[in-house]
């Protein structure tokens, strides 16, 4: 076994793999950029090697520099996390040239399923099912057309070097096909360096599901259940779980064994996984091997008892698994969220910056361990107070359940999210909120164009309807008289005449957009520790009355409570929208927004005017914090509408900024090289 080992990579993933060596024994390396000086994998870490500055093409993706600091150190192994290096074959081939083990598949393998026209070819060998098409590079868009028609609509078009959704076009008819080609083919030359296009049959309804596999240097090789992965937008994974909740017993057997072949195939020796596309009747396709660790590994641990990167150190090792497929447990049912920062309100934009608040519900699961316990699990690599740098990806943590099935998996989930505190920048955790309780979601219905179906206008509050308002409506008036009473105390008073009232009537002002608030009357009884306190919300159909017993110590932005005998965890936070009067509470991923007042404050607030906000149709704000990149307009230049003004670089991708409407630009508000806050002014017009 290894003394010590050295990641290559940053984050939640570094602190994952340095989690398990430590219960193994075994001393760790980090390396880091200076983004990262302070991060939490570096803390974690027996020691720390700095690479260079925060781009990854400076630091992270340094091959040399990494193996040279493993030398250094006197690692004998190097874990490559996931992206990043973890799949580059040249990587892999020179750490093992330079007397070090890579904790991975060897550089073949890697080599073999990193091409997906030569993996589509090994899997045929293999007999792997695979999707029907054309696996030969296509020259032109004529000849995309041809294969497209032989093939029968509709088809997909990708690139052979592609990945996380670039280079993949679908057609259903041949000017998409002759379109798509020729744009399939650009981003993947931009992309990857190459332009390999081919095309293949698109499954209708597909499900995309993926097998988990490790192999040993002793021909061993088993498939450790699948995970449902079908939930993603713009081809990113956004839930994940296993098992899936529509294949059978005869349809994971039979993808197990498949995966296991083309394992076999490759001589597989590591973790890895066997993605696959499942139409609507069960049928399935090969679609891609990823060689390393994936992001949703801790669905099949929690469902396996095993910890996968003590399983990949082992192997690394030379030793034999342990256990044979008749050993592989699936108990119960797992699931993952991906906590990201960036904006569900404006269009998923990223969100960077300091953590002001980073408080993740309680664990009763933690990274390393070996377990099918039932509970949650948060995998991070921040901190309270850490930054969210915008040269890096936007997850901020992934956090996992574990329950008895899947219904009780659901629900943990919900509770898990409602409790999960970040401020500071803006998280999916509404979203995630609102994809738990879609019914089709519940239901098991769904399938990859899930998001693009239910969301395809965007994301918005709407989209997040509480099943009981009238709650929310209680719970911010029950939290003003406890907030009351509490201040009034500390000042050795109490309001209404120095003394505790048996009851207070309240209007709760719901703020709504554009001036458009709801006004609701609510009675609150006196808060008398070890009682619950009672609220009556008078509602359009008469009186609505709540119990509740509400735990949140001072500053807590966290709640948890009983209402009417039903537990629930929910979030407060003060002065809101730079308001002190605002409270803002928000459950099962619905925000409310409101002023609670007395009923005579309340008849003349209603007859204030709206202020609307400042007319900023003249200026070109950046939508997210990021680095100005380009500005592709001068002074006194006409603009037409549609027109291409400035390039924002943010957590490794472009967005590019164009002109709502024609224009003159007056004057340039930025630079090239800036880093802007959101809503700065980049360009201003006439």
């Amino acid at each position: 076994m290894f003394n010590k080992i050295l990641i290559a990579n940053r984050g939640e993933i570094a602190c994952r793999v340095i989690a398990t060596a430590k219960r193994m024994g075994i001393a760790t390396v980090a390396v880091y950029s200076d983004a990262d000086a302070q991060a939490r994998f570096v803390q974690m870490a027996d020691e720390a090697v700095r690479l260079g500055p925060p781009p990854s093409r400076e630091s992270y993706l340094l091959g040399d520099k990494i193996i040279e600091a493993a030398k250094q150190t006197g690692a004998q192994a190097i874990h490559p996390g996931y992206g990043f290096l973890s799949e580059n074959e040249a990587f892999a081939r020179k750490v093992e040239e330079q007397g070090l083990v890579f904790i991975g598949p060897k550089h073949a393998a890697i080599a073999a399923m990193g091409d997906k026209i030569a993996s589509k070819k090994l899997a045929n060998a293999a007999k792997v099912n695979t999707i029907p098409g054309y696996n030969d590079p296509i020259e032109s868009a004529e000849s995309a057309v041809e294969i497209a028609k032989g093939i029968g609509y509709p088809v997909m078009i990708k690139a052979s070097a592609g990945g996380g959704g670039k280079g993949l076009r679908v057609a259903f008819n041949d000017k998409e096909a002759y379109e798509g080609f020729d744009s399939c083919r650009n981003e993947a030359r931009n992309s990857f360096g190459d332009d390999r296009v081919f095309i293949e049959k698109f499954v209708e309804q597909p499900r995309h599901i993926e097998i988990q596999v490790l192999g040993d240097g002793f021909g061993n090789v088993l498939y450790l259940n699948e995970r449902e992965c079908s939930i993603q937008r713009r081809h990113q994974k956004v839930i994940e779980e296993a098992p899936s909740p529509f294949i059978t017993d005869a349809t994971r057997k039979a993808m197990g064994e498949q995966a296991v072949a083309l394992a076999k195939a490759v001589n597989y020796q590591s973790a890895g996984t066997v993605e696959f596309v499942v139409g609507k009747n069960q049928d399935f396709y090969f679609l891609e091997m990823n060689t390393r660790l994936q992001v949703e590994h801790p669905v099949t641990e929690l469902i396996t008892g095993l910890d996968l990167v003590e399983q990949m150190i082992r192997v690394a090792a030379g030793e034999k698994l342990s256990f044979t497929q008749a050993d592989v447990k699936k108990i119960g049912w797992a699931m993952e969220c991906r906590i990201n920062a960036e904006d569900p309100f404006r269009n998923f934009l990223p969100s960077t910056g300091r953590l002001v608040r980073f408080d993740p519900p309680t664990q009763q699961l933690f990274q390393g361990q070996a377990t099918t316990d039932e509970g949650v699990r948060v995998d991070t690599g921040v901190v309270d107070g850490g930054e969210i740098p915008m040269h890096y990806d936007s997850m901020i943590a992934k956090l996992i359940v574990h329950g008895k099935d899947r219904m009780d998996a659901i629900a943990r989930m919900r509770e898990a999210l409602n409790g999960f505190v970040i401020k500071g920048v803006q998280s999916n955790i509404p979203f995630q909120a609102a994809l738990l309780a879609h019914p089709k979601f519940v239901s098991g219905d769904f399938n990859t164009g899930f998001i693009a179906e239910h969301y395809s206008q965007g994301f918005k509050a709407e989209d997040v309807p509480h099943q009981d308002p009238h709650f929310l409506v209680a719970l911010v008036a029950s939290l003003h008289m406890r907030y009351r009473d509490r201040a009034q105390g500390l000042g050795g008073q109490f309001w209404e005449g120095f003394k505790r009232v048996h009851k207070r009537d309240f209007t709760v002002c719901v703020l709504g957009k554009e001036g458009g608030n709801q006004y609701v009357n609510a009675s609150v009884g006196e808060d008398v520790p070890g009682q619950p306190m009672v609220v009556t919300v008078q509602t359009p159909d008469g009186e609505k009355v709540y119990k509740l017993a509400v735990e949140q110590g001072m500053g807590d932005a966290r709640i948890h409570g009983v209402a009417n005998g039903e537990a629930f965890t929910a979030q407060m936070e003060r002065g809101k929208n730079r308001n002190p009067l605002v409270t803002r509470v928000v459950h099962n991923g619905t925000q409310l927004d409101a002023i609670v007042m007395h009923p005579d404050t309340a008849k003349l607030h209603q007859l204030m005017p709206y202020k609307a906000p400042p007319d900023m149709s003249k200026f070109v704000l950046s939508p997210m914090p990021g680095l100005l990149v380009q500005v592709a307009v001068q002074n006194g230049q006409e603009v037409k509408a549609g027109e291409r003004v400035a390039v924002i670089e943010a957590m490794k991708m472009e967005n590019v900024l164009f002109a709502s409407a024609d224009g003159v630009v007056k004057e340039i508000k930025a630079q090239q090289g800036d880093s802007l806050s959101v809503d700065q002014v980049i360009v201003e017009f006439e």
